[in-house]
């Protein structure tokens, strides 16, 4: 398989496409030819967005819940069904944290795991057997530059990070020859409701708007660089501001970094 140097008739499908990142993939991707599902749990902001694609006769909403504990047979089934393949999926949904480790609940900790962790291999365990049987296909897993390294208030997140990273290597490892490719996605700080929807402690909303967050890059721009980073077949890409540099620091200067990140506004 060529990489995706052109999205036209692909079939691509994005998780967590009902705001945010997820929703300017939808929106950028539809502009670019190609066949979409998107999925989240909420249907009418998944109708929303669709409302706001190109050819949304093109598009296909299937309602999922990463933290359902289901192995999502039934909604892979469906896609199939509808669009006869699958080429690409973004597993662009998950969850955020704002607490300590000192104050979180077990119960949340494994509901983030679960959303973020859990969800995603459920999905992916399901769609590759198609892949694999076509002998193509593209993989994308949204990981976060705490992926790369842990972070105040985010034990839990950074740790669901961290495992993706392990999981879609792994997966990178096992199927190259089969022509399935994987491209991991580290943003940084980008100006969305990842904040306002994280979890805290006991599981509930954070509701606040970060500062960093909201200082970050623009969704939309954060988008451009994901779909370029597909399209020339990226092993891993690092996307926002200033603050990706700390991955190159913590690489290369790990006693500087462990000084500079202690300084660091976590929120």
């Amino acid at each position: 398989m060529q990489p995706l140097k052109s999205f036209k008739e692909k079939i691509i499908w994005i998780t967590g496409a009902s705001s945010g990142i997820g929703e300017e993939l939808a929106t950028q991707l539809s502009e670019a030819g190609a066949k979409l599902v998107l999925s989240s749990r909420r249907i009418e902001e998944l109708e929303r967005v669709k409302g706001l694609c190109a050819n949304p006769e093109n598009i296909l909403n299937v309602v999922l819940d990463l933290s359902s504990q289901s192995d999502f047979k039934a909604e892979v089934e469906q896609v199939i069904a509808h669009f006869g393949q699958i080429d690409c999926v973004i597993n662009n949904g998950g969850v955020s944290q704002r607490s300590l480790i000192i104050d979180t609940d077990m119960a949340t900790d494994r509901r983030i795991m679960e959303t973020n962790y859990f969800g995603t291999v459920s999905l992916v365990k399901q769609i590759l057997p198609h892949m694999l049987a076509k002998k193509s296909g593209h993989m994308v897993a949204m990981s976060s530059i705490s992926g790369k390294f842990g972070f105040g208030l985010r034990s839990a997140y950074s740790a669901s990070k961290h495992a993706l990273h392990g999981f879609f290597e792994s997966l990178r490892f096992e199927t190259w020859k089969e022509n399935i490719k994987v491209t991991i996605v580290c943003p940084g700080k980008i100006k969305t409701s990842i904040s306002i929807n994280a979890l805290d402690g006991t599981g509930n909303k954070h509701n606040k708007m970060d500062d960093n967050q909201n200082e970050g890059m623009l969704a939309k721009d954060c988008a451009k660089e994901i779909i370029q980073a597909i399209r020339k077949d990226k092993e891993e890409v690092y996307i926002g501001g200033a603050e990706i540099t700390a991955v190159y620091v913590k690489r290369f200067f790990p006693r500087l970094f462990s000084k500079l990140i202690r300084k660091a506004k976590t929120e």
